[in-house]
C-alpha cells in the first residue's frame, strides 16, 4: 500500500490555515505550483476532494476537515517518536516556537531568552506576536509549541497554567497637572482615552472595568501597540490604562506619570500547551524558564 507523504499532509494543513495556495507557499518556502501539485497528489492518493473555494478563500471540504483531525494525531505521534529518540541525545537543541502578546514580548521575554541562549547555544527560540485568541489557536493547531498569554484561554485539549498576575495602572503625560486625586472610572470621564484596539484580551478587561461602574468608553484613539500608546500619552494626547509590566522600568515610563486604579484591575498571564504535546528536552527547558516568572 502506498504510504501517505507527511510533507503533503503538512502542506495541506498550512493551505487551510492560510486560506490560499500562495500564502501557504510563502510560509513554506515553496512556489504556488509546488503547493498545488502536493495537494493534487494528496487528493489522488486519498481519492477524495479536500479543498473547495468559498468566495476568495480556500476552505476544507467535509472529508478535508476529517483529515485535519487525523493530521493533529499524526503530528502528535511523530513528535512522540522524535521525543523517544531525543532521549538518547544529551544536548538541548532544536527549535521552539512561542506565541505571546507584545507587552510580554518586550518586557518579559528578553532576559529569559538571553539566559536560554547562553545556557543552550543549540536551542533556537522563535517568538510570534498576536492576541490571545490567535496565538492559542496556533497552539491548538500545533503551529506553535506554547503560548504565554492573558488568561482566560479556551480551546480543545489545552493545558493552561496560570503564571503571574499583572496589575493595570493609569498613565498620563508628565506635563499633565490637573490629575484626579483618586483614579476611578468616573473621575477619568473628562479625559481623552487612548486605549488598546478592540478584540484584544486586554481591551476586554479594560471595557469590563468601566462597565462595572456603568460607563461605556469612547476612546479618541485605539492602537495595537503598547509602545505607540505610551508615546501618544507622553505627547499629551490623552491618558491610557496599561499593564504595570509595561512601565515597570524607569526608561519605559519616560515622559509619563503613573497612577494606581480604584478599584484595582488585574490580569493573569499563563502558559498554554496542548495536552498531548510531548515535552522534549528543549521544550522542557523553555517551560521551566517561563515558570521562573512565577
Amino acid at each position: 500500500m502506498q504510504r501517505l507523504n507527511l510533507n503533503h499532509l503538512h502542506t495541506y494543513s498550512c493551505v487551510i490555515a492560510c486560506g490560499s495556495f500562495s500564502a501557504a507557499g510563502e510560509k513554506l518556502g515553496l512556489t504556488q505550483p509546488a503547493v498545488s501539485l502536493q495537494i493534487r497528489q494528496l487528493e489522488q492518493r486519498l481519492n477524495v476532494r479536500l479543498i473547495e473555494r468559498v468566495g476568495k478563500r480556500i476552505k476544507a471540504t467535509s472529508p478535508g476537515n476529517l483529515l485535519l483531525e487525523h493530521i493533529i494525531h499524526i503530528d502528535a505521534a511523530v513528535e512522540h517518536a522524535l521525543l523517544d529518540l531525543a532521549t538518547h541525545a544529551q544536548e538541548v537543541a532544536g527549535i521552539i516556537a512561542i506565541g505571546t502578546g507584545a507587552t510580554a514580548c518586550i518586557h518579559l521575554l528578553p532576559p529569559i531568552l538571553q539566559t536560554l541562549r547562553q545556557q543552550f547555544p543549540a536551542l533556537e527560540v522563535r517568538v510570534s506576536i498576536g492576541n490571545t485568541e490567535s496565538v492559542v489557536k496556533a497552539v491548538e493547531e500545533n503551529r506553535l509549541d506554547l503560548a504565554l498569554v492573558t488568561l482566560p484561554a479556551t480551546g480543545r485539549s489545552l493545558a493552561v497554567t496560570p503564571l503571574m498576575d499583572d496589575v493595570f495602572v493609569a498613565i498620563f503625560s508628565a506635563e499633565e497637572t490637573q490629575l484626579p486625586e483618586q483614579v476611578t472610572p468616573a473621575t477619568l470621564i473628562p479625559y481623552p482615552l487612548v486605549v488598546f484596539e478592540a478584540g484584544s484580551s486586554t481591551r476586554a478587561l479594560i471595557n469590563q472595568w468601566y462597565a462595572e461602574s456603568g460607563i461605556r468608553i469612547k476612546p479618541v484613539m485605539e492602537l495595537g501597540s503598547i509602545e505607540a500608546i505610551k508615546e501618544m500619552v507622553a505627547a499629551g494626547l490623552g491618558y491610557s490604562i496599561v499593564p504595570s509590566l509595561s512601565v515597570a522600568a524607569a526608561h519605559h515610563r519616560r515622559g509619563l506619570q503613573v497612577r494606581s486604579l480604584t478599584p484595582a484591575l488585574t490580569r493573569t498571564l499563563g502558559i498554554v500547551l496542548r495536552q498531548d504535546k510531548p515535552l522534549s528536552k528543549a521544550l522542557h527547558q523553555v517551560v521551566d524558564a517561563l515558570m521562573s516568572l512565577a
